[in-house]
């Protein structure tokens, strides 16, 4: 409690008033407050009793303690600069980095020397797209992506068309996944690149990784995918889904955040143009101080996630199951968005019919959730994914994405039950239009005036 009730002041108001320690009288008061300190914590305004359960994965997931000790003596005594070529600290880093390598390697199906340690799957989506595009500029002019990529994927592709490229941004199916049969017909002759995401950050939906691997091979055309909500999470062979580059995050699988890494195909090679200068670390690729003790963690967190990859699946199946059939129970008009087909479980999206989303997320205090990616959840708009799917607008704002981990528990999903069917009722008996729709009007006939 020290430690953190000094670390506490700089980013949370407590919910009791300070007291004076010299003050003999207000010793009971300062006992009041303790214990109301310890029951309550206000954040950004807003009174919580107590830390919410984390119940928003697809964010970021916590750290693996074993995660943790296994990084711990880099921080502490193993501290060398892994390009340190010259004395025992950076030998000993060094040797780390390159079982580490070999571990994240080991998980995809990979050679080690295929995987190149970044920032975070940002970082490798930029210079998996940016990189490939730049280097076959001469030859290569068009790429094509999905309308439901991450915003980062997204955001390099329209920088890539200030630059003169063009880009095919395929829709996607009402369920989420692309269409084969118009990927196949948007390849052209000069196109560079096919960037499609493993698993959807928002929905959970598993695009069809190997026959898309396979028709960019038939084409002659290197295949991108960014994994980062894959990865340790579903099974994945580099070789047999025909993946030529793939971004991969730390943070994601139980690892730490600020480190990732990009595959990239030997044979046949592909090249990137490098998208940062300097010492030329990480064979010319991504320059910069390989941090050890993130590469470390990551390592470990792969290493974990190959041997309980199996178990936390089945685990994480009937958790979801138990989360979706205890809100059906009891509130309607409950509607999954993406495929439950082909789903990874731990991502469960639901829209609430006549709820509004920001409403609902503000009255679930308790439970740490989101509308969306955490990345574009500042924004008020609708998900551009979910809209992507065809979902009307309306139910698009209502939407909540629970996401379940291998820490989460089953009392945990019984309280977010709890409290999520007790807001979407108290939200929908303040709704008129609720009212009207069980009366049997149909809302889409109504002409709305304004007054």
């Amino acid at each position: 409690m020290a430690l953190s009730r000094r670390l506490l002041p700089l980013f949370l108001r407590r919910g009791a008033p300070a007291v004076r320690a010299l003050s003999t009288a207000a010793a009971p008061a300062a006992a009041v407050a303790s214990e109301e300190e310890e029951e309550s914590i206000t954040v950004k305004g807003v009174r919580i009793s107590g830390r919410p359960l984390y119940m928003d994965m697809q964010a970021t997931t916590p750290v693996d303690p074993r995660v943790l000790d296994a990084m711990l003596p880099f921080y502490l005594s193993r501290y060398g600069n892994p390009h340190s070529r010259t004395h025992l600290y950076g030998w000993e880093s060094d040797a780390a980095v390159e079982a580490a390598r070999a571990s994240v390697a080991s998980l995809v199906g990979a050679d080690p020397r295929e995987i190149f340690f970044t920032s975070g799957a940002t970082e490798c989506n930029n210079i998996a797209v940016k990189g490939v595009m730049r280097f076959y500029r001469d030859r290569r002019r068009h790429v094509i992506t999905t309308q439901t990529e991450h915003k980062c994927v997204l955001d390099s592709c329209r920088y890539l068309q200030q630059e003169g490229f063009e880009v095919t941004y395929l829709p996607v199916r009402s369920d989420g996944l692309v269409d084969l049969a118009q990927l196949e017909d948007a390849i052209r002759p000069d196109t560079g690149l096919v960037s499609v995401m493993a698993v959807n950050n928002e929905i959970g939906v598993v695009q069809p990784l190997e026959e898309i691997g396979r028709i960019c091979k038939e084409k002659g055309v290197p295949f991108h995918t960014d994994a980062a909500q894959a990865l340790g999470k579903i099974p994945i062979d580099v070789n047999r889904m025909g993946i030529g580059l793939m971004s991969l995050s730390g943070h994601k699988i139980y690892g730490p955040k600020g480190v990732g890494a990009l595959y990239l195909r030997r044979r046949p090679r592909i090249r990137v143009e490098p998208q940062m200068s300097g010492g030329g670390q990480e064979r010319g690729i991504r320059s910069g101080t390989v941090p050890t003790p993130l590469v470390v963690g990551f390592g470990a967190a792969c290493e974990i996630a190959a041997q309980e990859m199996d178990y936390d699946h089945r685990r994480v199946s009937a958790l979801q199951q138990r989360l979706l059939d205890g809100i059906r129970a009891q509130v309607d008009e409950v509607v999954i968005n993406g495929s439950m087909e082909h789903r990874y479980p731990g991502n469960l999206n639901l829209s609430f019919a006549y709820v509004e989303g920001e409403s609902l997320l503000m009255g679930l205090k308790e439970v740490a959730v989101s509308s969306g990616s955490a990345c574009t959840s500042a924004s008020l708009e609708p998900s551009y994914v979910l809209r992507a799917l065809g979902v009307e607008e309306d139910m698009a704002h209502t939407s909540i994405r629970f996401g379940i981990g291998r820490f989460t528990t089953e009392e945990e999903v019984d309280r977010a039950i709890e409290l999520t069917v007790r807001q979407v009722k108290k939200l929908r008996d303040m709704s008129p239009l609720y009212e009207m729709a069980k009366a049997g009007i149909d809302l889409k006939s109504i002409e709305w005036s304004q007054h």
